[in-house]
């Protein structure tokens, strides 16, 4: 009978974070994700920092100024640990729902005070926390409030239906981020956006389409691109003058979630500035048939002239060395996130970070050299 690939539906959640608000925005999550289940989704994606919120704020007020500080400190306050209650609550979710979750978040080190990541958290049908992505280059003001991660979070998960991969906003069109996923195999891929984009350049549905219909291309994949979008809420909150409210209020400068197919052709949507959840029916099959044309990362290539090499390995940020390791004790609760004696709690060690590391093919690893 051969092998067999099966439709997928799949479904890409746009609506505005409960702004700055950790609870009531998982709480909405925890909702979607149902609502998305109950309705036959099986794979679901979410915009960028919907947990609790992205930092657009840095599109309307000075870096430095009292409004952007305060909004950054109730970010802080808002961010997610992983794992924690919000993660024990969005996995299950997707139990309840039987589906593959893809979200965005705010993402803090458990135990400090500084650090900030722009963050993807995959979960699976059953519940489980399969990994995470860290945003790799934080983008215009995410600067201000994110670090970027490492290549211990970028590849992607493998599930039922094959790999799948996310990558968040700009990183779409990073033509080495792209080919890493695309020789990884992925078959459906989610795309996070965020609430808008600056007032000085192209509308972000603009950019959400050009992305998505180029990612299919290059990967021969399906995606889903889950945009944010905007609500009076966050508009009174982020204390914006009169042509700013004008501005978003219009319904070209949010919105526009899409799903593509591995052909590049746009299959459901674009939406407007509505919140909704967009749903497709994605024969996996199609992307046999494409890459039969075009496969990137395959017959399509030259190795012997094309090469990308991808570091996995995570920097270690604080190390102790030539102490007694009879006296030199863990900081609290270190057990739980996996920290041995000595280690430092700022950045995850190896064995933790290989637990939140997206579970990867072994045949689609072994295409990548590794840095000894």
């Amino acid at each position: 009978m051969g092998d067999r690939y099966p439709t997928v539906k799949v479904a890409a959640v746009q609506a505005a974070s409960v702004f700055l608000d950790r609870e009531g925005s998982t709480a909405k999550a925890c909702r979607l994700i149902r609502e998305a289940g109950a309705n036959g989704a099986r794979v679901i994606g979410f915009p960028e920092g919907f947990i609790p919120a992205h930092p657009v704020w840095y599109h309307h007020h000075a870096a430095t100024s009292a409004v952007a500080n305060r909004l950054a400190v109730e970010l802080f306050k808002n961010a997610v640990e992983i794992p924690g209650p919000e993660t024990e609550a969005l996995g299950a979710a997707a139990r309840d729902a039987n589906a593959y979750v893809v979200i965005g978040v705010c993402e803090k080190i458990p135990r400090t005070i500084g650090t900030m990541f722009n963050t993807q958290v995959y979960f699976g049908p059953d519940g489980t926390l399969l990994g995470k992505h860290q945003k790799l280059m934080p983008t215009v003001g995410e600067r201000l409030v994110h670090m970027g991660g490492f290549g211990d979070t970028l590849g992607a998960v493998e599930t039922e239906f094959g790999p799948i991969s996310a990558l968040i906003c700009g990183e779409n069109s990073n033509p080495l981020a792209i080919f890493a996923l695309t020789a990884e195999g992925t078959r459906i891929h989610v795309m996070s956006w965020p609430n808008h984009f600056p007032s000085s350049g192209d509308p972000m549905r603009n950019r959400v389409s050009v992305d998505s219909q180029a990612f299919a291309q290059m990967s021969k994949a399906w995606v889903i691109s889950a945009c944010g979008t905007v609500d009076e809420d966050m508009i009174r909150r982020l204390e914006v003058g009169p042509e700013a409210e004008r501005f978003l209020r219009d319904p070209a400068c949010c919105g526009g979630s899409v799903i593509v197919s591995p052909g590049s052709r746009v299959i459901a949507g674009p939406m407007g500035a509505e919140e909704g959840i967009l749903y497709g029916e994605c024969n996996l099959e199609l992307g046999v048939l494409t890459k039969l044309r075009h496969d990137f990362a395959g017959h399509y290539n030259r190795p012997d002239i094309f090469q990308l090499q991808v570091n996995r390995a995570a920097p270690r940020i604080y190390n102790v060395e030539g102490t007694d390791e009879r006296v030199v004790l863990p900081p609290a609760g270190a057990e739980e996130r996996g920290l041995a004696r000595g280690e430092s709690p700022q950045l995850p060690e190896p064995a933790r970070a290989a637990r939140l590391r997206p579970r990867m093919r072994k045949p689609a690893r072994a295409r990548h050299k590794r840095n000894r």
